[in-house]
């Protein structure tokens, strides 16, 4: 009997289980492109483009390699929309009874597939480097997850950067030297670029017809759309950003989007790129002494540490992560975040990146945008599906923790045991985004005062029964409390002046 082989769009993986579980030659593969998936939050163009592009790109290698693949393609008019209504059709088209499916990294779609009336049998994602049990064997018994541990433990695991028993150089971590301040210029021009081909150009078309009126900006596109062109980008960046990256990983340049990012997240988590070789590709360029420790240990982490750790914790949390708010927070998101105006320069300058590329860095995402939204009280499910939807490498299962978690601190302490608030001190010391800002960062009240400044005092005062107790955030308090009580209300008040703007739609 002729079985199912589904493979998704961010499962574009050589050697998938759902694959190796099948008969090249009774079974079929079916990829679709489905409506449903494009819209359940609305995609930035490129993200959209991204995923599709390289969904065609993956069919035709299967097919070269002697699958038999039914592809559905967007605007296919027999196209029923939905994943589920896809595998019903070639159900009935093949004479199938039976799915074989890689768990997706959504509960959204693992419920959609143990809901649709076919049998379909799950086969673990084994792309990453620890699997959902080595996750839940390492925080059992757990008082808190602190993803430093299990970072240590993965290390120790695979064995990359270690000497013998003990880290490389003497430590696990070398973050400390990792927070550098914008250098007075770049000498990279980014990541590697890719020219459309003739198929993804026909992509292209597609998206721009049907979803053009999605925020984000649909070309240039340049992102990789197979394996070939996301492992020359993993070189290109070791060879020639990857040795400062270190140093510069958390800074923020205006006219300068990628500093010395990889940009390879959205190859990664679409199944591009092996993680565990990305890595190993890492630490070869420091043993060969091409890279220094620092920069090697810190890009090494993101990944083994904690694109590992956040998905063990979307996992072992369960369907309702991505809905918490342990803070209460209800506002909605405001404007500026789908582009509109603002007199704050770091915000207008992350948004604008983020519509014209699918992309932002850590830092950004978390220190600004995050940030101003979690001082602001913003509603996190909001939040989580503004960050779902306009970044190119988010998918649910790193999304969700990352937003939810790290930046919302809307799980209320999981991820994270401080909320990540900081006032614009922060960004003015890891930016040039304060200087010609329409706000002084050194106005501490008034109206001119930095909105990071009011509200970053404004937060810490609402949720002070819940926060003053936090070791991490004693001295905030102590500093809070020896202000006197005039320029504590004047903050305040100025605070609830800048909430007051938000609510009515006026520009901040």
């Amino acid at each position: 009997m002729t079985r199912l082989v589904l493979v998704l769009g961010d499962q574009l993986s050589d050697g998938l289980s759902a694959l190796r579980a099948a008969d090249r030659d009774r079974d079929v593969v079916v990829m679709a492109e489905v409506a449903d998936e494009t819209t359940y939050v609305r995609h930035h163009p490129k993200k959209i483009a991204l995923v599709l592009a390289a969904m065609r790109k993956h069919a035709a290698r299967l097919r070269a390699a002697g699958w038999r693949v039914a592809y559905t393609a967007l605007d296919d008019p027999d196209a029923s929309g939905s994943i589920c209504g896809e595998l019903l059709r070639r159900a009935e088209e093949f004479g199938a009874d039976e799915v074989l499916a890689t768990t997706p990294g959504e509960w959204r779609l693992i419920d959609a597939l143990r809901n649709c009336p076919l049998k379909v049998v799950f086969h673990a994602d084994d792309r990453f480097i620890a699997s959902r049990a080595d996750f839940e064997d390492w925080a059992s018994g757990r008082k808190a997850l602190r993803m430093e541990y299990f970072y240590r433990a993965m290390r120790r695991k695979t064995g990359l950067l270690m000497e013998g028993d003990q880290p490389a150089g003497g430590k696990w971590n070398y973050d400390s030297e990792n927070r550098k301040p914008p250098p007075e210029g770049i000498d990279h021009k980014g990541p590697m670029q890719f020219t459309p081909d003739a198929a993804v150009e026909e992509v292209l078309d597609l998206v721009e017809k049907r979803f053009g009126g999605h925020f984000g900006d649909l070309r240039p596109f340049a992102f990789a759309t197979e394996p070939g062109q996301a492992k020359r980008a993993l070189a290109h960046f070791i060879r020639h950003a990857l040795p400062r990256f270190g140093d510069y990983q958390d800074a923020m340049m205006r006219g300068e989007r990628w500093l010395y990012h990889a940009v390879i997240s959205p190859s990664l988590n679409i199944g591009l790129l092996d993680p565990l070789e990305v890595c190993r590709a890492a630490e070869e360029a420091w043993r060969a002494g091409d890279v220094p420790l620092n920069a090697a240990e810190g890009f090494i982490r993101q990944i083994l540490g904690w694109r590992e750790f956040v998905r063990g914790i979307y996992f072992l949390e369960g369907r309702d992560y991505a809905s918490r708010n342990a803070l209460g927070h209800a506002r909605d998101l405001p404007w500026l975040y789908w582009g509109g105006e603002t007199r704050m320069r770091c915000m207008g300058e992350v948004v604008a990146q983020t519509r014209a590329e699918a992309y932002a860095h850590h830092i950004q995402r978390l220190m600004v945008t995050g940030n101003f939204a979690l001082l602001a009280g913003i509603d996190p499910h909001q939040v989580h599906e503004w960050y779902l939807a306009v970044y190119a490498d988010a998918f649910e299962w790193v999304e969700a923790p990352n937003t939810v978690g790290m930046s919302q601190f809307a799980d209320g302490g999981i991820v994270a045991s401080k909320p990540y608030v900081s006032s614009g001190n922060y960004i003015d010391r890891m930016s040039d985004y304060c200087g010609d800002c329409a706000y002084s960062v050194k106005a501490k009240t008034g109206r001119e005062a930095c909105p990071f400044n009011l509200l970053y005092w404004h937060f810490l005062d609402r949720h002070r029964d819940r926060f003053e107790g936090n070791p991490r955030m004693a001295n905030m308090y102590r500093t809070w409390d020896r202000m006197d009580d005039e320029k504590r209300r004047a903050v305040l008040d100025g605070a609830e002046t800048v909430l007051a703007r938000l609510d009515s739609g006026e520009v901040v």
